[in-house]
């Protein structure tokens, strides 16, 4: 064990974490245009329908074990903050056997899953038939998957941003590539976009492994009474289970949301399918600012470091703050522009501009809902997060209740009022958590 040595944070720090990340983030989306657009060319709506709902299921599916990444980086930033050098190994390694078993636990579950899953989804019998034809073959990527969520994870938490996107870029872009070829090349339809993906987390995790293996210090091998410690265990267990219950509760608010907007109609569910991907392009900026969170506020964390913790949390919401009115001052600018180009419904873009305003207003109090995200989680406050998280979400449920004679308006505006209460209820209770994390002496 190395003794711990004070971080000196500053905007470099946050920036060396939150600028790959940013990047990494706005490769992502990327997959699932091309798997859209390489299947569109088929002229068959049913397997365009087929991708589009397997595609949902998957990334509320994955997103809800997203605790893998999140965890992972917070443990490993702790140790190396600790200067515990030797337990960034035992991490790496609890994270893999974690993936590993969720991921088997998906795949012997798949056919029970996949009735649930497409009974509640209600498509077409043809739509259903090629979603699941995606799903039966993409499930068999979920070990993978998790297995490269916790790759990066660690590798971020040690402040290896770079090796991190570089692994996330070459994932995103064998998917694409191997789509293409497969899809319109070898005409193997929405069987061949499943493959694409199955086959981009094996290379990538094979990778990952290689790039991890350098990083290792004395390679792999963990003691198996360091491995199996049954303190940390039984930590990781409960960080990790609060975490899970805090996400499902953040998917639960988008599922509500999106279920609302296509029952009062197709126009309104249009509209705001457009308006999400403003939200979307301001929460790539916003979520690459929580994983310089999660980093700098996990390593001050495991150092004991009051100050530099502090410095982190400020640096980030201040940062955080200054892109989201910019992204704000850019959506209020350009945001109808935008709207004319991503549909040529006159309807919807009618719509579309009428919410707009919404839009506008939202990045603002997200700074603080996905910052304070990142900050808790670096000092693994998983209970408190769960728990606020769960607040939020009655918080939402009782705007859109009493506002919901105003329909859509009123949806819109609990989604704000739920931004507005991740960012509050957490910066509320942030002072006592950090009187009790660092007690003055």
């Amino acid at each position: 064990m190395h003794a711990p040595v004070p971080l000196k944070i500053g905007s470099r720090q946050v920036f060396a974490i939150a600028g790959p990340a940013m990047v990494a983030n706005l490769t992502t989306p990327l997959i699932g245009v091309v798997s859209t657009t390489a299947i569109g060319r088929l002229d068959d709506a049913t397997l365009l329908g087929g991708v589009a709902m397997a595609s949902v299921i998957f990334d509320c599916l994955f997103w809800l074990f997203g605790f893998l990444r999140m965890s992972t980086l917070a443990f490993t930033a702790q140790a190396l903050g600790a200067g515990e050098t030797r337990e960034l190994t035992a991490i790496l390694m609890r994270g893999f056997i974690v993936a590993g078993l969720i991921g088997a636990a998906l795949i012997a579950l798949q056919l029970p899953l996949a009735a649930v899953l497409f009974d509640l989804m209600g498509g077409s019998e043809g739509v259903t038939r090629a979603a699941k034809t995606y799903f039966m073959i993409r499930i068999w990527s979920s070990p993978l998957a998790f297995a490269n969520y916790v790759i990066l994870g660690w590798l971020v938490g040690q402040a290896r941003a770079n090796p991190a996107l570089l692994l996330q870029v070459v994932i995103n872009l064998i998917n694409m590539a191997a789509t293409i070829l497969l899809v319109l090349v070898y005409d193997t339809g929405i069987a061949g976009a499943a493959v694409a993906a199955l086959l981009s987390e094996t290379i990538g995790f094979l990778l990952g492994v290689i790039v991890c293996r350098r990083y290792a210090d004395g390679g792999f091998a963990v003691p198996l009474a360091t491995l199996f410690d049954q303190a940390k265990l039984m930590r990781l267990l409960a960080v990790n289970s609060d975490i899970m219950i805090r996400t499902a509760a953040l998917i639960a608010v988008f599922l509500f949301f999106t279920a609302k907007g296509a029952r009062a109609g197709d126009v309104t569910l249009a509209a705001n399918s457009v308006l999400n991907n403003f939200l979307l392009v301001s929460a790539f900026f916003l979520d690459g600012l929580a994983n310089a969170a999660q980093q700098l506020c996990g390593r001050t964390f495991g150092a004991r470091d009051a100050r530099g913790f502090s410095d982190s949390t400020r640096l980030v919401l201040a940062w955080g703050l200054g892109f989201a009115l910019v992204v704000a001052v850019l959506f209020a600018l350009f945001g109808t522009a935008l709207i004319n180009v991503m549909t040529a419904s006159e309807d919807v873009r009618r719509a579309a501009r009428e919410f707009l305003p919404f839009i506008v207003l939202a990045p603002v109090p997200g700074v603080f809902a996905f910052g304070f995200d990142g900050i808790y989680v670096g000092a693994t406050w998983a209970r408190e997060m769960r728990n606020l998280m769960l607040a939020s979400l009655a918080i939402f449920l009782i705007t859109w209740w009493a506002l919901q004679s105003l329909g859509n308006a009123g949806l819109w505006c609990a989604l704000i009022a739920f931004y507005v209460a991740r960012g509050g209820l957490q910066g509320a209770r942030y002072p006592a958590l950090y009187g009790a994390t660092f007690p003055k002496s």
